[in-house]
């Protein structure tokens, strides 16, 4: 198959990109810049200049390939809201081309959009219209795009990891090294789902060569990872004391990183496991968390 793969340079994207080719797939990548450009022709991917903040300039590729797999994100957390608001307007262009046809548009979101909002972990089934994290943007209007006829697959991430990026825990332990502690919330017991990145890549393949319409899958290895058995493993390695912060306090210790943590982000992946016989081989995150170099993260 030809392919059209945004977020084609990026930490999920670029895996993506080598095992779509690994399964003789022709891959096109998404580029914004010269630099990104030259990345991808070296690795042997062809090339599409554009920008998620211009979705029009993602058409041309999207005419000449029998699917597309969306992976780009802008992850300024800053602008979140206009960031998912953004991605919502990248897929509804893009489904404006696909309706009606047979080629598949893979979109991402995250696991959090299947909360059953009563402590049971994160299902493939649900579709949670009301949770609070702005996301829920990418999933409406991907829902919205079924409904008019696209052939529509949704790709939920965990938090996703190696050694070098864990998904929103970098930003953690960005903040750990700031604040010179690894802090939790109360008995630290709300807990977060994770994947290592190459395993993730694989289900992307996966939900692109046998998934269905309609379905939302879970890029999950494993379910619940407690929030305070990360931050005495981030505590161990850099060196840090350990604080346990009440509710109240969590605002102004985490800043913008609050409305996460405080978040019970436990998923399950069993569904996704049995229906397309994706199996997670890749390190855990307490292990990826302990391999990583440390000194390498920003001051």
């Amino acid at each position: 198959m030809r392919l059209f793969l945004t977020g084609a340079t990026g930490f999920i994207g670029s895996r993506i990109a080598e095992e779509l080719k690994r399964g003789g797939h022709r891959v096109i990548g998404l580029a914004r810049s010269q630099a990104s450009a030259e990345r991808l022709l070296a690795a042997g991917i062809e090339v599409q200049r554009g920008t998620i903040d211009e979705p029009e300039t993602l058409l041309p590729a999207v005419e000449n390939t029998d699917a597309v797999i969306h992976t780009a994100f802008d992850h300024d957390f800053s602008r979140f809201v206009a960031n998912c608001e953004k991605d919502r307007q990248v897929i509804n262009t893009l489904s404006h081309v696909l309706k009606g046809s047979a080629r598949p548009l893979i979109i991402t979101s995250g696991t959090g959009m299947g909360d059953p909002e009563n402590g049971r972990p994160a299902a493939e089934a649900i579709f949670n219209r009301n949770h609070p994290n702005p996301r829920i943007a990418s999933e409406l209007a991907g829902h919205a795009a079924l409904e008019n006829g696209v052939d529509l697959r949704v790709v939920r991430l965990p938090q996703v990891h190696d050694t070098r990026r864990q998904g929103l825990i970098s930003y953690y332990i960005q903040l750990c090294r700031e604040k010179g502690a690894a802090a939790w919330i109360d008995a630290g017991t709300n807990c977060w789902s994770a994947a290592h990145v190459d395993d993730v890549a694989r289900l992307y393949c996966a939900v692109l060569e046998k998934g269905s319409r309609g379905e939302r899958y879970h890029a999950v290895a494993e379910e619940a990872i407690p929030s305070k058995m990360i931050a005495e493993t981030v505590a161990a390695e850099m060196g840090l004391p350990t604080l346990s912060l009440a509710k109240e306090e969590a605002d102004a210790w985490f800043g913008w990183f609050a409305a996460f943590a405080k978040l019970d982000l436990r998923a399950s992946g069993i569904w996704t496991q049995e229906k397309l016989g994706w199996q997670p081989v890749g390190p855990g995150l307490l292990d990826d968390l302990r391999a990583m170099n440390y000194s390498e993260i920003a001051h």
